[in-house]
């Protein structure tokens, strides 16, 4: 089962749009009969992609911009809208060694909000892995300094669980949380 799971994160941050539409309506399956992602994309839902690493490119969607297009087009929020951005790029956590990873300051400072014509009620950031949480707690802080009024979540296709030997579920949907303690986020689960 880890393996599956590897390959489903390569698939996924290969950006293979079959890949990530196939996981999209699976989503949109989940929303409709779990009880953890019940109502959890509401129907005039701002789905915000975070961005990679890098700052973006004209023409060169990145992978949670996919995804966010996906869940839209499966009927899961109103629109996608690629507002959040890096002015400049962070070395990428997944290949960068314990103690090295981007910290939460580091990728709030790096990312900017371009504004859009009308402010958003409800925003739910989308992201392909989550780790730790830095850079969705960073993202979360950045869009709530730029709409005080919206609520915000936020939605990872995959999370990490370490080396854990007892992965039994490829698919396997929680709810939580991330939290600032210690100097630090920390996901639970």
């Amino acid at each position: 089962m880890c393996e599956r799971s590897r390959l489903m994160r390569t698939f996924l941050k290969a950006g293979d749009e079959a890949f990530i539409g196939r996981y999209a309506w699976r989503v949109c399956q989940e929303a409709k009969n779990s009880p953890f992602l019940a109502g959890f994309f509401g129907p005039t839902d701002l789905l915000v992609p975070v961005p990679g690493s890098e700052p973006y490119r004209s023409g060169d969607p990145w992978t949670s911009q996919h995804l966010a297009v996906a869940l839209v087009k499966e009927g899961l929020g109103g629109a996608a809208w690629s507002g959040l951005r890096r002015a400049r790029a962070v070395r990428k956590s997944a290949t960068a060694a314990r103690g090295t990873r981007p910290t939460v300051d580091l990728h709030y400072e790096s990312f900017y909000v371009e504004r859009p014509a009308e402010s958003p009620g409800a925003i739910v950031l989308i992201d392909d892995v989550i780790t730790k949480g830095r850079t969705l707690l960073a993202a979360a802080s950045r869009v709530q300094e730029a709409f005080p009024a919206a609520r915000i979540r936020a939605f990872a296709l995959l999370r990490t669980m370490g080396m854990s030997p007892d992965v039994r579920h490829l698919v396997d949907p929680c709810r939580g949380q991330i939290r600032w303690r210690g100097g630090d986020a920390h996901r639970s689960p």
